[in-house]
């Protein structure tokens, strides 16, 4: 039985035109690759054989195709892990400073209502005192101001109140944040987690 056989020439013609068109295809893959990163978009296999118009199948057979796929999407998911990273930092340098914020004004309001009632004690104490000896327009002036100072101490106190509310809120976040960051470092330190978006 005889079997055909293709002619020499043929056969290198049919192997070079198959590697020029492979070499075509590696230079889009790489080419859709590059445009990926520069648009900071998510690089996948799919994204790449869209962009390169190749298949799927000749990204997974190919072995450079493949390799430089699977760099990109490490190189990308490393990126989208210090992106995040330097997010939270912010986040929680933003926090912090609106808990250290929140404790000067709790400290300067509870100094401002400490010096009001020690004022307040002060007249009171001057009014028992020298009330025999002053005049009716006196105590009256002075009665007055007393009222001023008690409704400024029941409005320190409501301020008080406030920003150690929000002193509390601040460090719930903070807390909160702190519990963020050691999520992403353990995610960091164990890449199989994957990053969540």
């Amino acid at each position: 039985m005889n079997t055909p056989t293709v002619p020499e020439p043929r056969t290198a013609a049919a192997l070079a035109a198959r590697r020029h068109k492979t070499e075509t295809a590696l230079e889009r893959v790489h080419q859709a690759i590059a445009r990926l990163r520069r648009e900071k978009a998510q690089v996948s296999v799919a994204a790449v054989a869209r962009r390169a118009d190749v298949s799927r199948t000749f990204l997974y057979d190919n072995s450079e195709a493949r390799a430089a796929v699977a760099t990109a999407m490490t190189e990308a998911g490393e990126r989208r892990t210090q992106i995040l990273a330097n997010q939270d930092d912010e986040l929680e340098a933003t926090w912090r400073e609106r808990a250290l914020n929140a404790e000067e004004g709790l400290k300067a309001a509870q100094t401002e209502i400490l010096t009001q009632r020690t004022r307040i004690g002060e007249l009171l104490g001057q009014i028992r005192d020298l009330q025999a000896e002053w005049t009716e327009e006196a105590v009256q002036r002075i009665t007055t101001e007393n009222t001023t100072l008690k409704q400024r101490v029941r409005q320190l106190t409501s301020d008080n109140r406030t920003l150690d509310e929000r002193l509390k809120a601040a460090r719930s976040n903070l807390r909160f944040q702190d519990r963020r960051v050691a999520d992403l470092e353990a995610r960091i330190t164990d890449p199989s987690k994957g990053v969540r978006q």
